[in-house]
């Protein structure tokens, strides 16, 4: 035990000790008619947070014994009276440590059940934090694929694409580095850490995460048009985390693509500033959004997606409020969804 703690337990000690010799004192010398040997109930009272409840049990022993004796010893007044006086004492020294005694094994179990929530709720963040890592992994890692699948291409055409080759392996060693920060960025998010803000150009993010979806869109025949805006100030946010809200939306505007007509298979993404924020904003022309769906949107684990397990809008809602920002979803006009997040664009005084 340092130091600290065993002085404070004999002060303590000493402070009762006092405490029930006063008590002691003042009972044996007053006449019957006076309890204050009720007063040994506050020492019992006082002490609870101090004893452990074998040594509290006693010093209610102790309380009720220096009692009896006190009433053996005192000299004077009238005996009946001090009779019952000292069975009210008595009765109110037991209950008051029968009392303590309960609320200590209350307060035990309370801690022991805080404790079992505590490894509870560490294994369900430790699940929600791999799941969380697994879900944003998919877009770097689908990226290195892609590139892979790519270099192979251009290495097998006679004669062999070199340069080309050369540039999806650049791709592909810049996707390793984005999925490594997508690892620290989702790690220190479940921490509570706030997010490493800097000043970036928001369109260069748009089109980086549209060049990783390019083929994906050639294949599915869904037409992308993007109206950025011109003069768009900086935002002021963590651009990893960022891009990977912007992966999630415009993957999800892909996936509702299956469902509508093929003669509308079309992705519109617009930047723009409004005030002093940047807001991004998706619209696609796939399943639309019902009422009872719209209100579950960025609930976690909540999906309309048959192989989907529902991380990622809760993920992106984490993300974009824990920058400063804020984002929605609403119905498209006719079919479709349109989803929006904004930013805080980048103060004068934050710029170079």
């Amino acid at each position: 035990m340092p130091l600290l703690a065993r002085t404070r337990s004999v002060l303590r000690a000493a402070l009762v000790a006092v405490a029930m010799a006063a008590i002691f004192v003042a009972d044996t010398l007053t006449n019957y008619e006076v309890a204050a040997a009720v007063l040994y109930a506050v020492v019992v009272l006082s002490a609870e947070r101090a004893l452990q409840p074998r040594a509290l049990r006693a010093l209610g022993i102790a309380c009720i014994a220096m009692t009896v004796l006190s009433f053996m010893l005192t000299p004077r007044g009238h005996y009946h009276a001090g009779l019952i006086n000292m069975g009210l004492s008595v009765s109110a020294i037991a209950m008051v440590t029968w009392l303590v005694l309960r609320m200590q094994r209350a307060r035990a179990a309370a801690q022991a059940a805080q404790a079992r929530l505590e490894r509870i709720a560490r294994a369900q963040n430790l699940s929600g934090l791999t799941t969380s890592i697994a879900h944003e992994l998919n877009q770097p890692l689908a990226a290195i694929v892609t590139s892979g699948n790519a270099a192979q291409r251009w290495l097998a055409q006679a004669p062999p694409q070199l340069d080309k080759a050369r540039q999806a392996l650049q791709r592909m060693q810049a996707d390793a580095e984005r999925a490594s920060s997508v690892i620290a960025r989702v790690r220190s998010l479940t921490r509570g850490e706030p997010p490493q803000a800097s000043r970036f150009d928001l369109n260069a993010s748009v089109r980086k995460i549209v060049a990783l979806s390019h083929d994906r869109l050639q294949e599915e025949g869904i037409d992308l048009h993007q109206a950025l805006a011109a003069g768009l100030p900086p935002a002021w946010a963590d651009p990893v985390q960022v891009q990977q809200v912007i992966g999630n939306l415009l993957l999800n505007a892909l996936d509702a693509m299956p469902a509508a007509p093929s003669a509308r298979r079309e992705v519109h993404i617009d930047t723009a500033r409004e005030g002093d924020t940047v807001v991004f904003t998706i619209r696609d022309s796939g399943i639309g959004l019902a009422p009872e769906v719209q209100a579950h949107l960025f609930d976690a684990f909540w999906t309309t997606k048959p192989q989907g397990i529902g991380i990622g809008l809760s993920i992106s809602r984490t993300i974009v409020e824990a920058n400063g920002g804020r984002i929605w979803a609403e119905p498209a006009a006719g079919l479709g969804a349109v989803f929006r997040f904004s930013l805080p664009a980048a103060p004068q005084e934050k710029l170079p």
